[in-house]
């Protein structure tokens, strides 16, 4: 028999709601409905901006020239995620399938620190950037800029991949409209602009190729102005100008710097940013690059945007020569490869013994043997893993591997 008191009745051994209870299990149960719905639509959101993303097939490791390293090697490579990011030097915007590629960068991200370091690998590097026509494992031998122009993303990730022995499957392409865009989604950056590098940016310099400002305003169809020099807020035209400058001192090295501060400056204040500007730079930013990432992939590494922490970047070669190489042109020689090869694995993945693969070894060998460039040679000294840098710019004589008189 159930024993009956005041609101209270047990019947069949189970406890008999009152009326309050009742209603207050409504409400939980309303509030529960509302969170899933509320999930399920932001779900839907994020899918739906994802997928405005020119995404491709995930690369896969057959396709991408990974060395055969040693088992060590690979084994130190699984706690890194390494993207590679390029910047197009293209006018018409949304082409990501051709063009040589302004800026090269490695995103390098530890997976269990979540620590990031951003390497530029300079643009008039001269490395095997492709595989002669009906000859596997013969390489044609080029600046690296020009890698993306012969065959895409797919084959500037095989260069990367054949002449730094790394394993990069991921990748992500943008152009000078992505990127301004998403300056401004973030309501633009901080920089410190010499007056050199405005009188460049504007156009007015005597040695200045254009007005980047004016061009990129073209390009991207948005308003801007010319800016001065001192610290200041810039906008995403501005912004780009200022990371395409090649004619102050320092050249392709500075601006590779340039282009990591850009980087590093945007980082900053989308860790800053809250949920409706984050997701206005989704709206507007996600139809303008072309990535290998999946939405999944894209989507576990925004929601992990706090966590990361950038802690270095760095140009590639770190040793090395310039000039003017007859008919091959002006160019940026590791010296040498092999060498500067143990090094960004030292300063990436801190791997101290690290031997080179023999398809670096080969190419390496090539490099010196077109150039006359050696480890002995190197005119400029730039190696992060060295707190006695020296950095001369001083050019070199044609092939010869020395400074010029």
């Amino acid at each position: 028999m159930g024993v009956q008191t005041k609101g209270n009745t047990k019947k069949n051994g189970k406890k008999k709601l009152t009326k309050k209870q009742r209603r207050r299990r409504k409400i939980i149960l309303f509030a529960v409905e509302a969170v899933v719905v509320l999930v399920l639509l932001v779900g839907i959101y994020i899918w739906q901006m994802l997928h405005k993303i020119d995404n491709e097939t995930p690369l896969e490791e057959d396709q991408v020239s990974i060395n055969n390293m040693d088992k060590k090697t690979k084994e130190v490579l699984k706690g890194y995620t390494n993207i590679a990011i390029f910047g197009l030097d293209n006018r018409d915007t949304g082409t990501y399938n051709s063009g040589n590629s302004d800026c090269i960068m490695i995103a390098s991200i530890n997976n269990d620190t979540k620590e990031v370091k951003l390497v530029s690998v300079y643009r008039d590097t001269y490395l095997a950037v492709d595989e002669e026509e009906g000859a596997a494992g013969t390489f044609l031998y080029r600046k690296v800029n020009s890698a993306y122009g012969r065959g895409g993303a797919k084959n500037a990730v095989k260069a990367l991949n054949r002449n730094l022995d790394l394993d990069i499957v991921q990748y992500i392409s943008v152009d000078f409209k992505a990127l301004t865009n998403v300056i401004d989604a973030l309501g633009g950056i901080e920089l410190d602009i010499t007056s050199a590098e405005a009188a460049n940016m504007n156009g007015q310099n005597a040695n200045a190729f254009e007005d980047y400002i004016e061009e990129n305003m073209k390009v991207t169809g948005k308003t801007s102005s010319h800016v001065s020099a001192g610290l200041q807020t810039v906008d995403g035209v501005q912004a780009t100008a200022y990371c395409r400058i090649r004619s102050t001192a320092g050249d392709d090295f500075k601006r590779t710097e340039r282009q990591r501060t850009v980087i590093s400056k945007m980082i900053e204040k989308a860790k800053k940013a809250d949920i409706l500007t984050l997701n206005r730079i989704v709206d507007e930013v996600f139809g303008d690059v072309a990535t290998s990432l999946t939405s999944m992939e894209i989507l576990e590494l925004a929601t992990s945007i706090l966590d990361y922490e950038l802690v270095g970047t760095h140009g590639f070669p770190f040793e090395l020569a310039t000039g003017s190489y007859g008919s091959k042109g002006d160019l940026v020689v590791a010296a040498d490869l092999e060498y500067n090869v143990k090094q960004l694995h030292e300063y990436l993945f801190d791997t101290k013994d690290y031997e080179p693969s023999n398809t670096v070894v080969k190419i390496s060998e090539k490099v010196r043997n077109e150039t006359g460039v050696t480890v002995e040679s190197a005119t400029r000294i730039d190696d992060p893993l060295d707190d006695d840098d020296t950095v001369s710019t001083e050019p070199l004589t044609e092939k010869s591997g020395l400074p010029s008189d």
